[in-house]
């Protein structure tokens, strides 16, 4: 008796499976690895890695730290004002503080802060590790192969993780300030009445939230392209990947992590 036809192949659909979970297990191994390394004492003891680790601080920082700023300063600028001017019209300008705090400072800067580091710098720079990586060829084969490629890539990944941080730092006090001077202007009276709102917004509950979403970001901005850029294809070559590949997987944990971090505070 013959065998109906299937409607589509599975033997494909299996292997994208498989490629699949190879992936994320492959991107969780090396998270891991970056976690315990960052936060291991004996990884900063060799004057090499400690002035690694600086060299890829700076060049993470630096060249993104007045243009992101500028940035962030007039994107906030312009949202206070309109939030400030809505809430005023319609007489409610006692809930403009925590309306600003709980959208941009909260959820919009460490998710700006992440795709501006993630775009300008780490995802760049993992191409560059594709590249070498491309020309060295290290033994896949190897026990350790991964945990070799991990200490390598320590101090990039740690790089782009403490930009996130010190970014969205930044640009979340530039935020509160220009805040402030836009509701109560230069006087000093004001600054009670604000301190008691912005507190009372940062409960344990949200505070702590904040600090897991900002450290989930930053170690996702700091091991997702490494860990694509350090998987060789299925032939074990390290060619060029897409651009567009590599930043929806990046965005797509990020997203993840944002609607987490929405249901713990929201739900």
């Amino acid at each position: 008796m013959d065998r109906l036809p299937l409607p589509f192949d599975p033997q494909p659909a299996g292997r994208g499976l498989l490629r699949l979970a190879g992936g994320l297990l492959h991107l969780v191994r090396l998270g891991a690895l970056m976690a315990v390394l960052s936060l291991s004492v004996s990884s900063y003891r060799r004057q090499d890695t400690r002035q690694a680790v600086m060299h890829q601080l700076v060049r993470a920082t630096l060249p993104l730290l007045s243009w992101f700023l500028v940035l962030s300063a007039l994107v906030s600028l312009v949202l206070i004002r309109i939030v400030v001017a809505t809430a005023a019209s319609y007489g409610l300008s006692q809930y403009a503080i925590e309306v600003l705090v709980r959208t941009l400072v909260l959820e919009l800067i460490p998710l700006y802060a992440a795709l501006f580091v993630a775009l300008r710098h780490a995802m760049p720079d993992a191409q560059q590790v594709r590249a070498l990586l491309a020309r060295r060829r290290p033994v896949a084969t190897a026990p350790d192969a991964l945990a070799t490629v991990a200490l390598a890539l320590f101090p990039r990944a740690l790089a782009s993780g403490l930009a996130v941080l010190l970014l969205a730092g930044l640009a979340g006090v530039t935020a509160l300030v220009l805040a402030y001077l836009t509701v109560y202007g230069f006087s000093p009276w004001g600054l009670p009445a604000y301190t008691h709102a912005v507190g009372g917004i940062f409960s344990p509950a949200v505070g702590l939230i904040f600090a897991l979403k900002t450290g989930l970001f930053a170690l996702a901005v700091a091991v997702v392209p490494l860990a694509a850029a350090a998987r060789p294809d299925a032939a074990g070559r390290f060619r060029r990947q897409s651009d567009m590949a590599s930043f929806a997987r990046l965005f797509s944990a990020l997203l993840l992590i944002e609607v987490g971090s929405l249901l713990g505070n929201y739900a």
